[in-house]
């Protein structure tokens, strides 16, 4: 993990973010740009530490990096412009995060 996971990242379940994509297809204006956030920000090192604790796996696992020049330390947006379509995530950042971790499980 660069630099000790501080950075800040916006997580959206992938089901969330592909309906999202319908609404826009469908509702939004030809030539527009939509921001799609999931509304959950988290530092990468929390979700790396929870990914470990849904699996029952050590942090020892965790493997810290040298951060590279330049790293943005946050990603974020604000979606007005699709909440305004009426669209909104309905999976919890836990809830999608559980769902994907399995996925991953059983699709090795």
């Amino acid at each position: 993990m660069y630099g000790g996971g501080v950075q800040v990242r916006d997580w959206i379940y992938v089901e969330d973010f592909c309906k999202a994509l319908d609404v826009v297809t469908r509702k939004g204006s030809m030539g527009e740009a939509y921001n799609i956030p999931g509304f959950n920000e988290r530092k990468n090192i929390e979700v790396v530490e929870k990914i470990l604790e849904l699996l029952g796996k050590p942090k020892s696992l965790i493997k810290v990096v040298e951060d590279y020049p330049g790293h943005d330390y946050r990603y974020s947006m604000r979606g007005d412009k699709i909440l305004a379509l009426g669209w909104k995530p309905k999976t919890s950042w836990i809830n999608g995060l559980r769902k994907t971790i399995e996925w991953y499980v059983n699709n090795e």
